[in-house]
């Protein structure tokens, strides 16, 4: 369609100078202004049109012989009618937590999420093996995986948000796409040994080699230990690269990290010679290990700083950004397995964007944090949205926690959009919530939208959790307050959510102002005016959420465009 409407507008810009240029020559006394504007708007949709690229393009980049393959899974791809082209499946590993659950209490499970042994007391689950592969296309692309581990008794393709619905014959499993997708394909419901799918967007405007700002990684392998990035330039890794090591941005401004390679820490070392080491205010949190960070990504004290389009596979965080401001993380891809490798954290930063990401980290995947360590002052203007998130430790989304008692942080102008949580599996009550806010340290957090967020059904933890509190393992005072949060069109489908809870800490540290507009728990629309609900029952216990002292002004509520679902007088609160 684009290349019809570039040969369209070419047409037309080829008709429209053919008739100027026969009136001025013949005589023509018209507006000639206006044929020359005429003129220039014909060539701006021509070369609007040609820029836009053909459809239906498929990009396949060379194999990285240095990362370890998993045969479980066999990927193909192609455009209708062109021929096949193999994707290498990579080797992975997914943390499978630790076990907490009594040996009784495991028999439900399925056998992909119990440790060896059916009577073995809580014991860590360990990391385990899973794929990874990944492709560029525009267009209508075919995928043909074949699972080599066995009969295919079922199969799906997540988040199921994108309806998706896999053909399945022998063990092959055969579906289209015609967007680019980030996605999880699970045979006979193993979510550990799965395949993580990404279908990128065809990639643009790649750097020039020879370009003396350009940090240029090609494919194969870069053993490149710790780089520092100075301003103005652009790291890029090719598809097909493999760079072990650890980029870090520091006090720098207008810098890139862009491509289609992976970035792995097998050989960092957690040392950080270069981190300036800055007075803690008096009654932070303590620094703990600060000049020891060895993230994958470590942005700190910069501005201006884009990150898009790579895979991470990280020992430490994916992404750290430290006091920074006007930060753009999308199209990034990270898989970690082992203690603390959270995803995307951000502490004291100002106009963050993370945009189309994939994390699934075996600690908090998005974390949105004020001070610790060097990094100072409140965290405004974040923005996370049209993303997938699996926690299999810890928190999807963590707000609050860590801040400054001496001088407190504000946290403002958060916002959630577009999500889908496929999973969470938190056993310590301390750190569940899908959706968290945890006002610590004498923190605010205000101005809070969650839209649009699809929770699976996760392993174990909360919907939401809102609490002011005072975690002495992390903070030295409870927070001020939590107030003005709207969770608006929120869906939870499952069974194995704990009680959700809402609570402030006394009378001068409350949490309000908190709606729930279009809440659906199963389907189930939950509203303060919702058929079936007794009178004597809060609206929170319709939904599993316990609402606890020191809370103000809430609300369940149905938005324009939704009705309140017929229920049987007979309903039960959902457990």
């Amino acid at each position: 369609m684009a290349i019809a409407r570039a040969r369209a507008g070419l047409r037309s810009c080829q008709t429209s100078r053919e008739i100027m240029v026969k009136n001025l020559l013949w005589g023509f006394r018209g507006n000639f202004v206006t044929h020359f504007l005429v003129f220039l708007c014909c060539l701006s949709i021509a070369s609007s049109a040609r820029a836009a690229g053909p459809v239906n393009q498929l990009g396949v980049y060379p194999v990285t012989e240095a990362m370890p393959r998993n045969i479980d899974f066999n990927v193909r791809v192609r455009i209708a009618g062109q021929k096949w082209q193999d994707l290498p499946a990579y080797l992975v590993r997914v943390a499978q937590g630790v076990d907490t659950q009594p040996p009784t209490l495991r028999t439900e499970l399925s056998k992909y999420q119990q440790p060896a042994g059916q009577n073995s007391p809580r014991v860590s689950m360990g990391p385990t093996n899973s794929s990874m592969a990944s492709f560029d296309f525009s267009g209508v692309v075919n995928v043909l995986i074949t699972y080599n581990k066995g009969d295919i008794q079922s199969a799906r393709v997540r988040p199921l948000s994108y309806g998706i619905t896999p053909l399945v014959k022998g063990n092959t499993i055969t579906f289209s796409l015609s967007q680019p997708r980030n996605l999880s394909v699970e045979v006979n419901g193993d979510i550990f040994h799965n395949l993580q799918l990404f279908a990128n967007p065809i990639e643009v405007n790649r750097p020039d080699s020879n370009d003396p700002n350009v940090i240029y990684y090609g494919p194969g392998v870069h053993q490149v230990g710790r780089v520092n990035v100075p301003s103005g330039k652009t790291v890029y890794l090719a598809g097909g690269a493999l760079v072990e090591g650890a980029l870090l941005v520091n006090h720098a401004e207008n810098v890139r990290i862009v491509g289609r390679g992976i970035l792995s820490q097998p050989s960092v070392q957690p040392s950080s010679p270069v981190r300036p080491q800055q007075s803690r205010p008096q009654g932070a949190t303590p620094q703990g290990g600060h000049g020891s960070r060895r993230d994958a990504v470590l942005i700190e004290f910069s501005k201006n700083i884009e990150v898009d389009g790579i895979i991470v596979v990280p020992t430490s965080y994916t992404i750290l950004v430290g006091q920074s401001q006007n930060v753009v993380i999308k199209n990034i891809k990270s898989i970690s397995a082992e203690g603390n490798n959270d995803g995307i954290d951000a502490f004291s930063s100002l106009d963050v964007v993370i945009d189309n990401v994939f994390m699934r980290n075996s600690d908090d995947t998005i974390a949105i944090y004020g001070h610790r360590w060097n990094y100072c002052g409140d965290t405004k203007h974040v923005t996370v949205q049209n993303s997938t998130l699996w926690a299999d430790v810890a928190h999807p989304i963590l707000v609050g926690t860590h801040g400054d008692s001496t001088n407190p942080d504000t946290f403002e102008d958060i916002k959630f959009i577009n999500i889908d949580i496929l999973d969470q599996r938190e056993p310590q009550l301390d750190y569940q919530g899908c959706m968290s806010l945890n006002a610590g340290d004498s923190n605010l957090i205000r101005n809070v939208l969650f839209e649009n967020v699809r929770v699976e059904d996760f392993r174990e933890g909360q919907l939401v959790n809102l609490r002011v509190f005072y975690n002495r393992k992390y903070n030295t005072s409870p927070g001020r307050g939590i107030e003005n949060v709207l969770f608006k069109d929120i869906t939870y489908n499952g069974t194995h959510a704990n009680p959700s809870i809402i609570a402030g800490f006394d009378d001068t540290r409350e949490i309000k102002n908190v709606i729930f507009e279009n809440l659906k728990i199963n389907g189930r629309l939950i509203s303060d005016e919702m058929p079936g609900k007794p009178i004597y029952y809060k609206t929170g216990d319709m939904a599993g959420i316990f609402v606890g002292e020191h809370v103000e002004g809430i609300q369940f509520r149905v938005g324009d465009g939704h009705k309140l679902a017929t229920v049987d007088g007979n309903i039960q609160p959902l457990n």
